[in-house]
C-alpha cells in the first residue's frame, strides 16, 4: 500500500457530516477500530490542551503487507484483485506527517521518501522504511526468548514494536513529535478508494506496467479499488522512479480529499456508512485517539485547504555501501529536515544558518546537463553573502563536491551545508579567497528548481513542479 494518508481522508470526510445527530451516532461506531499502543504516555495533550510544539502532527502509514490488520494472510483471490503477489513484507511503503497548526484551517503534509537513509532506533543507520520490520522482528525473538508461546500475542505485539520504531525513527529525522500514528495496508486501501465512488485523477502521457497492474490512458479520469491502487503503486515509467511515485501519492490524496469533502459523500449517509466499515475493517490506530474530538477540531477544512511536499534531499542516489557499490539509498541532512518541518508551522529554525564574510568569492561548475544551473545556485549563495565568481560547465561527474583552501575550510564547510550537505575537500589548487564548487549529474538541492530561489536545504526531484493542493488540477507524469 503506497497511500498512506487515506485514513486522514476519511476522517476529514465526516467533519461535516458528523454536526449532526445521526453523524455522531454513525461515528460513534468508529470506537471499535484496531488500536495499537503506538503513542508513549504523556505524548499526547490531554483535551482542550494545546501541542507543545504548536501543532498536531499525525504520522500516516502505508504498510507493504499481504496480511489483515489481525495478520491474518489475505486470501489468495483478494491478492489477485488486489495485483499483489503472495510475497510481502514488514517494510513501510508510504511514509506521511500532517502538521495541523494551532488556530489556522490549513494542513500542512509532507512525504519522507521511503529510502531515506537515517539514523534508526537502537543504534546503526539504514532506510527509514526498515525501522517497521527491524522493530517487530527484534520484539518476537525478545518474546520467544521469554518463553512466550502463543503466536497471536508474539505477532501483535511484534507488530505494536514495529509501529513504535517507525514513529521513533520519524521523530529523530524531523523533530516532529508524533501526536498520532494510523496505518493502512493493501486492502484498506482498496476498500477507501472504493467507498468513495472514485477518485479523479489526470495523467500527461498514458503508461502501462505489468507490476503494478498500471494502464492508463493519457488525460482526467476516474479511478477506484484495484485501479486506484496501480495508479499510486506505479514506479517503472514513472519519472523520478520513487519520487515520481510520492508525487502521485500526494495528487491522489489531495484530490480524494477536494472530493469528499466538496461532493455528494458528506450528504450521502450510505457512501459515509461504507467509508466509516472500510475504516474499521482494516485501519490501525494510536490507542490514545479520540477521533470524535479530532473531527471537531478539523471543523471548516476544505479540500483545498491542504498542502503537500516532501522534505529536502541531499542526494536521491547516495552510495551508502562500501561493501556494496550498486547499494543505493536517499541521503538527507536532518538538520534541514528539521528546520524544514518547523518552517510549515511558522517555527523559527533552532539555529541560524551560517554567515558568510565579505570577500569570499565561490566559482560555481555545472557537471551535469541541466541548463542553466550553476548561475542558479551562484544567485543563491549570493543571497547569503558570499561574493559571486565565475559560472560555467565543467567535465562530467556524477556527483557534487565543494573545494577550498586551508584558510578558507569553516566557509568552504558552510557553502557545502548550505547547498544541502555536499561533499568537500581542502585542496591547495584553490585560489586564495575562492570557494569552488562542482554541481554533479545527482545534484538536487537549492537552485534546482528553474524558479531559483533557496529551498532552505535540498530538494527534492520534481521540487520546481507546481504544488500540489487540494484545489489544483494536479495533472502529473
Amino acid at each position: 500500500m503506497r497511500i498512506a494518508g487515506k485514513i486522514v481522508v476519511s476522517a476529514l470526510a465526516l467533519v461535516v457530516f458528523a454536526g449532526t445527530a445521526y453523524g455522531y451516532s454513525t461515528l460513534s461506531s468508529l470506537d471499535d477500530v484496531t488500536r495499537s499502543n503506538v503513542i508513549d504516555a504523556g505524548k499526547q495533550p490531554e483535551p482542550g490542551e494545546q501541542p507543545a510544539d504548536g501543532s498536531l502532527d499525525i504520522l500516516l502509514v502505508g504498510r507493504d503487507s499481504r496480511a489483515d490488520q489481525q495478520g491474518n494472510p489475505l486470501p489468495p483471490d483478494v491478492l489477485r484483485e488486489l495485483r499483489a503477489g503472495p510475497n510481502g513484507d514488514d517494510l513501510t511503503d508510504t511514509l506521511i506527517v500532517l502538521r495541523i497548526p494551532n488556530g489556522t484551517q490549513t494542513v500542512k503534509a509532507f512525504s519522507i521518501p521511503r529510502d531515506s537513509y537515517v539514523s534508526l532506533p537502537g543504534g546503526g543507520k539504514g532506510k527509514i522504511n526498515a525501522a517497521y520490520g527491524r522493530g517487530k522482528a527484534e520484539e518476537a525473538a525478545k518474546l520467544h526468548d521469554a518463553g512466550e508461546t502463543d503466536k497471536d500475542k508474539i505477532e501483535q505485539e511484534a507488530l505494536t514494536s514495529g509501529r513504535r520504531a517507525t514513529r521513533q525513527a520519524v521523530e529523530d529525522l524531523t523533530g516532529v513529535r508524533i501526536d498520532h500514528f494510523a496505518e493502512v495496508n493493501l486492502l484498506s486501501f482498496y476498500d477507501i478508494s472504493k467507498a468513495v465512488g472514485g477518485v479523479d485523477v489526470c495523467l500527461n502521457n498514458a503508461t502501462k506496467d505489468v507490476d503494478s497492474g498500471a494502464n492508463f490512458p493519457a488525460g482526467p479520469q476516474k479511478i477506484s479499488g484495484a485501479d486506484a491502487l496501480a495508479f499510486v503503486r506505479q514506479r517503472h515509467g514513472v519519472k523520478d522512479s520513487d519520487f515520481g511515485r510520492m508525487r502521485r501519492q500526494q495528487v491522489f490524496l489531495a484530490s480524494l480529499a477536494h472530493q469528499v469533502l466538496s461532493a455528494g459523500t458528506l450528504s450521502n449517509p450510505g457512501k459515509v456508512g461504507e467509508l466509516i466499515d472500510a475504516v474499521k475493517k482494516s485501519v490501525v490506530l494510536d490507542d490514545s485517539w479520540n477521533l470524535l474530538d479530532f473531527i471537531g477540531q478539523m471543523r471548516g477544512i476544505s479540500g483545498g485547504g491542504i498542502q503537500f511536499s516532501t522534505i529536502p534531499i541531499v542526494n536521491p542516489d547516495y552510495r551508502y555501501s562500501k561493501s556494496d557499490p550498486r547499494a543505493t539509498a536517499v541521503q538527507v541532512d536532518p538538520a534541514q529536515v528539521k528546520q524544514f518541518a518547523a518552517s510549515l508551522i511558522g517555527v523559527p529554525p533552532a539555529s541560524s544558518k551560517p554567515q558568510a564574510p565579505s570577500g569570499v568569492v565561490v566559482d560555481v561548475a555545472n557537471a551535469g546537463d541541466a541548463s542553466g544551473l550553476a548561475q542558479r545556485v551562484s544567485d543563491v549563495l549570493k543571497g547569503k553573502g558570499f561574493a559571486p565568481g565565475s559560472t560555467g560547465n565543467a567535465a562530467a561527474r556524477r556527483t557534487s563536491l565543494v573545494r577550498y583552501g586551508a584558510a578558507l575550510a569553516t566557509q568552504g564547510k558552510a557553502v557545502a551545508e548550505l547547498l544541502g550537505g555536499l561533499a568537500t575537500a581542502e585542496s591547495a589548487d584553490v585560489p586564495p579567497g575562492h570557494i569552488e564548487v562542482t554541481l554533479g549529474q545527482v545534484y538536487a538541492g537549492p537552485g534546482t528548481s528553474s524558479g531559483g530561489g533557496d529551498t532552505g536545504g535540498g530538494a527534492a526531484a520534481g521540487a520546481g513542479d507546481t504544488p500540489i493542493t487540494g484545489a489544483g488540477d494536479n495533472c502529473v507524469d
